[in-house]
């Protein structure tokens, strides 16, 4: 499995996203299948979408991975997942280049 991008957080290969920390409180990861994925949305780091999130969820719709610096970071994606009803809100060390890697597999709609 060729890896696409990865860091302390995901590991992104062509068929899946690893989420490093998914689990409270063992940290374990969880791995996703691209093809599972519906669609992924970035919004900015704010307050209602998750920027002070640490660990788990707010809301009940979104879990977070654990990640300590959630909240200097500029954006969140958020994966929606087909046949499950929540969601993945996660931060990435580098957002441009994930940004950009989702984008080219069709996983962020095109902007209208």
């Amino acid at each position: 499995m060729e890896t696409i991008y990865t860091d302390s957080l995901v590991t992104i290969t062509q068929t899946e996203i690893i989420f490093r920390h998914y689990y409270f409180p063992a940290g374990k990861e969880k791995r996703v299948a691209l093809a599972d994925i519906e669609r992924i949305e970035v919004k900015p780091s704010t307050l209602l979408n998750g920027k002070w999130r640490i660990h788990g969820t707010g809301n009940f719709k979104v879990w977070f991975p654990r990640d300590i610096h959630r909240a200097g970071r500029d954006r969140i994606f958020f994966a929606v997942l087909k046949r499950q009803w929540i969601d993945i809100g996660f931060t990435v060390e580098d957002g441009n280049r994930v940004e950009q890697i989702f984008r080219d597999m069709n996983l962020i709609p095109s902007q209208v």
